[in-house]
């Protein structure tokens, strides 16, 4: 019998009001744990944290995405001089973010980065199976202002070592890395996949890698195909991919066929960037178009396109509740 096609989100979810002007410990173990029974309630199969720690009311335009890991490592400056705003500014590919993430002075190293710490705050409010997330290197790389490496490949293998020795050591269901740069720049595939596959090689529970095309304060960032990244995602160690594709279509599917066929594939049939909430039976047929795309032994997850944490509580409720309704509507109709 063909393994069920589970459920699971990207990572984020909105930062609810009352922990936003109160950040205590208490407060955010209360916030989490809500996050974490309401995915139980509509019927996840794997649970985040709703990435709450890693939120900066001072930058939430990412929701803490890089600026949570680059302030905490060692040889990263996140104060700036003029001269690295204007470095930062000359910047063509740093043109969506308002501000820098930080400046590379010296060696990066782990700092006060505690990613096992985070997980074993989550671990001990949940016995549900959970995944737990991290911004990859060839993304935290390509946002930080390098003035010590030679190249950025030489910056995104350090920080890769950095982030495999704390990933190591977590026992989560699922260790995920996020990146949401690559999908523009193809051209990095060589040493992207490199410092990628150093984190990926030292994570010893099943390993997936989300690939979007971008999600900062909720508009897109990169352009680009599919088809393009295939050769990238062909050369990365990992158990199953997590993808954007209900807010592009699924039109590229077919180019999912050249992706290893070990490797499973998570496909998003929620639109994060849009408050319109899918009814189940639109959920249930784009699993279906998925599937006759790229076939049944293939799909292993359905998720949402990225992060929730742009969202209002009760649409993200009601879109996860649509996700798992939709995926039962799907495989009753196939039974």
């Amino acid at each position: 019998m063909q393994d069920r096609i589970k459920t699971t989100v990207v990572g984020s979810y909105p930062v609810p009001s009352w922990l936003a002007g109160n950040t205590s410990k208490a407060v955010l173990r209360d916030a989490v744990m809500v996050v974490l029974r309401t995915q139980e309630m509509v019927g996840l199969d794997l649970m985040t944290d709703g990435e709450l720690k890693r939120f900066d009311p001072g930058h939430p335009e990412t929701n803490g995405m890089i600026d949570y890991f680059v302030t905490r490592m060692g040889g990263i400056q996140t104060s700036f001089s003029r001269s690295d705003l204007e470095r930062f500014h000359s910047d063509s590919g740093l043109v969506y973010r308002s501000a820098p993430a930080g400046v590379v002075v010296n060696k990066v190293e782990e700092g006060t980065l505690n990613l096992l710490g985070d997980f074993d705050f989550i671990r001990s409010l949940t016995e549900a199976p959970l995944k737990f997330t991290c911004t990859g290197p060839h993304m935290l790389s390509k946002v930080l202002t390098n003035i010590h490496y030679s190249d950025v490949a030489e910056l995104a293998m350090d920080v890769g070592v950095v982030l495999c020795e704390q990933l190591r050591r977590i026992k989560a269901d699922v260790v995920q890395l996020d990146e949401a740069n690559i999908s523009g720049h193809p051209e990095d595939a060589e040493w992207a996949s490199e410092a990628i596959n150093c984190v990926l090689d030292g994570i010893e529970v099943e390993k997936a890698v989300h690939v979007c095309f971008g999600n900062y304060g909720g508009q897109l960032i990169q352009k680009g195909f599919w088809k393009n990244l295939i050769p990238f995602l062909n050369k990365l160690h990992v158990d199953h991919f997590v993808l954007e594709f209900a807010r592009r279509g699924y039109d590229e599917l077919e180019a999912l066929r050249d992706v290893e066929s070990q490797i499973g594939l998570g496909i998003g049939v929620i639109d994060i960037k849009d408050n319109q909430v899918e009814s189940p039976d639109t959920v249930a047929q784009r699993i279906e178009a998925i599937v006759a795309k790229v076939g049944a032994d293939r799909l292993r997850y359905v998720h949402p396109d990225c992060g929730f944490w742009m969202l209002h509580r009760n649409v993200a409720d009601a879109k996860m509740r649509a996700l798992v309704q939709g995926r039962d509507l799907f495989e009753g109709r196939q039974a």
